[in-house]
């Protein structure tokens, strides 16, 4: 194996310094907490798209997948496929009543049509889901910064959290959007090289086909249908009941914006994920015994020209980053408008909101760093599934019936339909965690809870 030379670390480092100056000069436009937290809704359809991506794109797509292809190949295209076809319908379906709401989070949207109790359960039990999908961008960190420095997994944390705050803390919705834009070209020329690398190295395809095992490797469903149909769906329904891809939404400067913006993702996110299996295929071919977690950084450092591989490597960080401070972007949004202005202070000031936004922030980091210790061993896609498949249980339901079922759900099931979702999950992922995914056992239970709900509502006005 190699080690890092000059050249990498003079592409790495002035690629993070470019991406960093950005992120704070982009918070200089920041004069309020509409700019923050929806870019004053000025933005077109490509900075929604990036916004989108560069908080999808992340850990999961890149490192995680690799990871998870090193081991069963095919199947790690199931994050890419189902963010894909998330971003599809949030755009067809869901783009308009979201943007009609006038609210500006999801949580809003659910407090409004149920009432207060509803928006702080769903507040409280959503963070879960949003603190682990933090949790798999630093495992990811983890794996990328042991093989280019050698760092500990705490000192790795500590990078990550410096980075993901100069990302998002000053610059919000604005900053996220223009650096994702930058991200997003940066990803496709990386994998793009990478992969084209990958195939040229051990052969083409067909070297990888007689070099792997069939029925594991070349089958999208290795790890079983359940599982992996289960997998795919879970990133589905996450992104449709994620705070983050919903403010990209709505800061969108019209409605055709911000569906344009989310098609665009649908689009552009699935084929990063075919990167990612190429270069776990090859290193499992030719590196059986590495850690699998980093595959994708040992590829580049001993496969890629020296500064190039730097700037690739930086590429990564940004990946991740930008993920978790997007992740940590909706917490703080959720946490602001849901809990700290209608139960600690009502008539917070307009810079008062600012303040504590960026504080919860940089709490949420903090925490999440501290959950990754003692589980750098555990999957990062596995993380990434479970973040998105509790967001849903909690969520979708619930403003699928704030959306499109105005008034025909009895309030007090529809808070039980959160509460269900997310103790079936939870019980489900936990204690039985068999063929079913935990999300599918979830989403029954948020569902029946609800239509009994309609029904009952229904009777009790007839």
């Amino acid at each position: 194996m190699k080690i890092l030379t000059l050249p990498h670390l003079i592409g790495a480092f002035t690629t993070l310094i470019i991406i960093m100056f950005i992120g704070l000069y982009s918070g200089k436009k920041v004069k309020s907490t509409s700019d923050f937290l929806s870019g004053g809704h000025s933005a077109g359809s490509m900075l929604v798209a990036g916004t989108i991506i560069g908080t999808l794109v992340g850990g999961s797509s890149t490192i995680g997948t690799a990871q998870l292809a090193y081991t069963f190949g095919l199947s790690a295209w199931w994050f890419t496929i189902g963010a894909g076809l998330g971003c599809l319908i949030l755009g067809l379906l869901f783009t308009k009543p979201m943007r009609r709401s006038g609210c500006n989070t999801i949580q809003q949207m659910i407090t409004l049509e149920y009432g207060p109790k509803s928006g702080i359960i769903t507040s409280v039990l959503a963070s879960f889901g949003i603190l682990l999908n933090i949790v798999a961008q630093i495992l990811a960190a983890n794996a990328l910064l042991t093989s280019m420095f050698g760092l500990s997994n705490i000192e790795g944390a500590v990078v990550s959290i410096v980075i993901m705050s100069c990302y998002v803390i000053f610059g919000g919705v604005l900053s996220t959007g223009i650096l994702g834009s930058i991200k997003l070209i940066l990803i496709y020329i990386s994998v793009f090289f990478c992969s084209v690398a990958a195939l040229k190295l051990v052969g083409g395809f067909n070297e990888f086909y007689s070099s792997l095992e069939h029925s594991q490797y070349f089958n999208i469903f290795s790890r079983g249908i359940g599982v992996d149909a289960g997998a795919g769906f879970s990133v589905i329904l996450g992104v449709l009941s994620t705070q983050t891809y919903v403010q990209a939404i709505l800061s969108g400067k019209s409605d055709e914006a911000a569906r344009k913006g989310a098609l665009v993702s649908s689009f552009l996110i699935p084929p990063i994920g075919i990167g990612g299996i190429l270069i776990g295929m090859y290193m499992k071919i030719n590196f059986p015994s590495i850690e699998s977690s980093q595959a994708f950084p040992l590829f580049i450092i001993n496969n890629v020209p020296p500064l190039l591989g730097g700037v690739i490597l930086a590429t990564l960080l940004l990946a991740l980053v930008g993920t978790g401070s997007g992740m940590a972007l909706g917490f703080g949004t959720i946490i602001t408008n849901d809990i700290y202005k209608k139960y600690i202070n009502k008539n917070a000031s307009d810079k008062e909101e600012l303040i504590v936004t960026r504080s919860v922030i940089l709490i949420s980091l903090i925490v999440s760093a501290i959950l990754t210790l003692g589980n750098n061993k555990s999957t990062i896609l596995s993380w990434g599934f479970m973040s998105m498949g509790l967001r849903a249980t909690v969520l979708l339901v619930p403003m699928i019936g704030a959306l499109f079922f105005k008034g025909r759900i009895e309030k007090s099931f529809s808070v039980l339909s959160s509460f269900l979702g997310f103790i079936s999950f939870l019980f489900w992922e936990l204690f039985v965690n068999n063929y079913v995914d935990s999300l599918v056992i979830g989403i029954i239970f948020s569902t029946v809870t609800a239509a009994i709900g309609m029904l009952y509502n229904k009777k009790r006005i007839y």
